[in-house]
């Protein structure tokens, strides 16, 4: 077993392969670029070795760097995670030429699978199903869309050279394709430094399940079973589980023997995954092979309870596979739900900031079938989430021993998430997993998009239940910040440090204004010789509460609840049954003035201009594009929130933006 190696990579793979490696004895070497100085996976390491400025393209993805830190450093081998360089068969053939040990596959089945074209040109001489499409080298696009035609509407073009939804487009029309090719081309371009793509038939009510196959360098090779990873915005999974809901043996050992098979035909070795679409009946076709670990590797480890990281480490030093097919059993139903610094309701949105606030249920961390639940994060409250890299916060895996225990506890325990600082994903992540879909395990790739008035629903704003919290948590903290005083003045005991709303001639009562957006909430929380009493919107009712830890235990009129509430300067962020609230305490006797709206557009986040799409002097309707911002690996299209004029464009093509920087004016 190796004694030393280098992790090149960041965040929550790169603290889970050295939680793995520090279990067997093997020390481990962080890299890190300058937006990472203080990052977790840094201080989790042995060492650490700066790689440079944080553009990844000038860090995690410079091999010269990388290979220059492991080479100082002494590591016998390099994990490289997934993302990045993982997939990059040159970086795998320059570790060869250093004597050091890529922790992965050899370089040609990267090539092989690399390239999604010639991998389904093989898959087909292997006799893996194929869905119908043109994975040919011919990228005219007077061709293609020929092609497109043949292959009969809906299309999918897709990337060839890469994944996770980049430089992919489902185009419903001959119409469209022009556009969406020139999209998909240009996203792949970037992403991938390759704009080839292909195009395939876009089946209806896919379900995307995936097998995790394993290699060794003795010739053996198994499949650890399957994922359903159907849940997906963008084309980018959500939510994933396994084994997958539905899947009979006989169709298991099916895909599961094609997945090996796929594997065999380039020799494979390490960690992989064969990804199938499979249409409602059963029937499955070859998608791609990522050749590195999955972001959702840990409901297989959960399931099976297997330490896939160990697994990799073994393999790459050597040894034959732990574990024969036969040995491989399924243990229960464990569910990951991916928590994202991202606003679902501005179409998911990045979202860069500081993490203020950070609480996940009492769970174990990157440990293989240790508990219920697992959490596996890169980040730590006071952590930065930066417009770099991927905006994930954690990973959060539940086991049961059916799907519906791993769905309730799943549920249970993302309403005890407490995130603050950023938008995230986290109350959308309970939507789907109450929803009506999910729980029935109808599942398909556009669930989100058909449950949308279930997953999108109005937002009503806090309930009464949430400003009583509020107000009790303000009175709580008022009160401690008399005792503060008292206990730092002269004269603890002064009446003038009370807090219990007694005012000299007027009478004893609090009152807040809470504001939510462009909402105002009056409160009056009054004392009396019974209690206090709570009016709202023209009620009055009783109003009781109690500390406990973190949280409130509030009894409104009959009804008694639990409530947690973060203050974050004059805001309060309130917490209860999987809702987040955020309200802006404001003074009840501010003068209240509006602010009228120029007709500018602002950059939601810091990224670059990647096309302007119209002209000064241009007459828009509502809803029409106005230009293409690419932040954090994806293209986010600006539109226009009312028809108006365009005056003035303030950025061009090419262009880096800050967030909040006007980008148009619109009249």
């Amino acid at each position: 077993m190796f004694r030393k190696i280098l992790i090149a990579n960041r965040g929550e793979i790169a603290c889970r392969v050295i939680t793995a490696a520090r279990d067997l004895g093997i020390r481990t070497v962080a890299v890190y670029s300058d937006a990472d100085r203080n990052a977790r996976h840094v201080a989790m390491a042995d060492e650490a070795h700066r790689i440079g400025p944080a553009p990844a393209r000038e860090s995690y993805l410079d091999m010269a760097a990388i290979l220059a830190a492991a080479k100082d450093a002494g590591a016998e081998a390099i994990h490289p995670g997934y993302g990045f360089l993982s997939e990059n068969e040159d970086f795998a053939a320059a570790c060869a030429k250093s004597g050091i040990v890529f922790i992965g596959p050899m370089p040609e089945a990267i090539a092989a699978m690399g390239d999604k074209s010639a991998a389904k040109a093989l898959m087909e001489k292997a006799g893996v199903p194929l869905v119908p499409g043109y994975h040919g080298e011919n990228q005219d696009p007077a061709f293609l869309a020929k092609e497109a035609g043949k292959i009969g509407y809906p299309v999918l073009i897709k990337a060839s050279a890469g994944g996770g939804g980049k430089g992919m487009r489902a185009v419903e029309k001959a119409a469209d394709f022009a556009a969406a090719l020139e999209g998909a081309k240009r996203e792949a371009k970037a992403a991938f430094g390759d704009e080839r793509v292909l195009i395939e038939r876009y089946l209806q009510r896919p379900r995307h399940i995936e097998i995790q196959v394993f290699g060794d360098s003795h010739g053996n090779a198994v499949y650890l079973f399957e994922r359903d990873c159907s849940v997906q915005r963008r084309h980018q999974k959500v939510l994933e589980e396994a084994p997958a809901p539905g899947m009979t043996p006989q169709r298991r050992r099916e895909m599961g023997e094609a997945a090996v098979a796929a594997a065999k035909a380039i020799q494979y070795t390490g960690a992989g995954t064969v990804e199938f679409i499979t249409e409602q009946d059963g029937r499955f076709y070859f998608m791609e092979m990522n050749t590195r670990l999955q972001v959702e590797h840990p409901v297989t480890e959960m399931i099976t309870g297997q330490d896939l990281v160990k697994w990799q480490l073994a393999v790459a030093a050597g040894e034959p596979l732990p574990l024969a097919q036969e040995q491989l059993a399924i243990h229960g139903h464990a569910i990951e739900a991916r928590i994202y610094a991202e606003n679902p309701a501005r179409k998911f949105l990045p979202s860069t900031g500081t993490l203020r606030r950070l609480r996940a249920p009492e769970a174990c961390e990157f440990r293989v079938a240790a508990g219920h639940l697992r959490v596996d994060s890169g980040v730590r409250e006071g952590d930065t989430i930066s417009p770099h890299y991927d905006p994930m916060i954690a990973k959060l895996i539940a086991w049961g021993e059916t799907r519906a225990v791993a769905l309730a506890r799943l549920r249970a325990a993302l309403a005890e998430y407490e995130i603050v600082g950023v938008s995230s994903n986290v109350e959308f992540l309970g939507r789907i997993a109450s929803s009506k879909a999910f729980a029935g395990a109808d599942l398909d790739t556009g669930l989100i998009e058909r449950s949308r008035a279930e997953l999108f629903p109005a937002d009503d704003g806090a309930a009464d239940e949430d400003l009583a919290a509020a107000a009790l948590a303000e009175l709580f903290a008022e009160q401690d910040h008399a005792t503060a005083q008292a206990r730092a003045s002269g004269d603890p005991h002064s009446p003038w440090h009370i807090a219990d709303g007694w005012r000299l001639n007027l009478g004893s009562h609090h009152a807040f204004v809470f504001a939510e957006g462009d909402k105002e909430h009056r409160v009056e929380v009054h004392f009396g010789d019974t209690g206090l009493r709570l009016s709202l919107d023209g009620s009055d009712q009783s109003l009781a509460g109690v500390r406990e830890g973190d949280g409130l235990r509030v009894t409104l009129g009959a009804k008694t609840f639990r409530a947690r509430a973060f203050r974050d300067r004059a805001q309060w962020h309130l917490f209860r049954d999987g809702l987040h609230h955020v309200l802006a305490l404001r003074d009840p006797a501010a003068v209240e003035g509006e602010e009228t709206d120029g007709g500018s557009l602002a950059a939601p986040m810091p990224g670059k201009v990647i096309q302007v799409l119209v002209q000064a002097g241009a007459k828009v309707a509502r809803g029409a594009p106005l230009l293409v911002l690419e932040a954090m690996k994806m293209e986010h299209t600006i539109s226009a929130p009312r028809a108006g004029v365009v005056k003035k464009i303030l950025y061009a093509a090419g262009e880096q933006v800050a967030e909040g920087a006007e980008l148009l004016i619109l009249e």
